[in-house]
């Protein structure tokens, strides 16, 4: 990759882990009521630099439809709507605002996604990167959406570190003692375990992987020692 492709997109990087840690703060310590005022500046900002990339993307760039298509789907979810919402008088529930909330994050997740790649040469490896970051920041989003809705009304959920380990368990399909009581928590109870399910196949694409590269490379090998063995010593 090109270094000048790097700059803008480790500034995305930097402002996804922003909003990351910001959205964070806020479910944790918020009211559960409304959002704070520094958290909507602080999604306007992170938006304001997505919104740029994708401006300046289309301009350093020429490639086929699935790339446009794709950077429009990403400018989509990197629109402010929260804060559109604000400025126009209109405060929509906090159980309505936190999917909205969660649009820029997951545009805050393909950011980071890109740059985990660049560390990664062979493409089942770049596979099971992505099959790796999709299910934790997808266990992890759902674990907070999850603490926002039911805290407070769900009598089993004592605390974040409760709606996390809800969250593991479901997308590894064991599940657990901490039952859903909003709609919200019922569509992610669903949703988890789905998610583990469609992306097991990878991991076993990559275990098999590798499988097959030791299996060649001992055969190599043992051909190696053979041809040796086969040649006649020079006294």
């Amino acid at each position: 990759m090109k270094s000048d492709n790097k700059l803008p997109r480790i500034i995305n990087l930097l402002a996804g882990l922003a909003l990351l840690i910001g959205v964070s703060v806020e479910v944790l310590t918020g009211n559960h009521l409304t959002y704070s005022e520094w958290y909507l500046w602080l999604q306007l900002a992170v938006c304001v630099i997505f919104i740029f990339d994708f401006a300046s993307a289309l301009t350093r760039r020429h490639a086929d439809s699935r790339y446009y298509i794709l950077n429009i789907l990403l400018l989509i979810i990197s629109i402010p709507y929260l804060n559109i919402l604000h400025w126009i008088g209109f405060v929509p529930m906090r159980s309505t605002a936190v999917i909205i909330a969660a649009l820029p994050l997951v545009r805050s997740f393909v950011a980071m996604g890109v740059v985990v790649q660049w560390f990664i040469d062979s493409g089942v490896k770049r596979l099971f990167a992505a099959y790796l970051f999709t299910v934790v920041c997808f266990t992890y989003l759902a674990a907070l959406i999850f603490y926002d809705y039911e805290v407070g009304i769900n009598h089993h959920l004592h605390g974040f570190g409760n709606a996390l380990w809800w969250a593991w368990m479901g997308v590894t399909t064991v599940g657990a003692q901490i039952f859903p009581v909003t709609a919200i928590g019922k569509i992610l109870c669903v949703l988890l375990p789905v998610l583990g399910m469609a992306m097991f196949p990878i991991f076993t694409v990559y275990v098999t992987s590798l499988y097959d590269r030791g299996a060649a490379s001992e055969v190599q090998s043992g051909t190696r020692v053979a041809q040796d063995e086969s040649k006649p010593k020079i006294k």
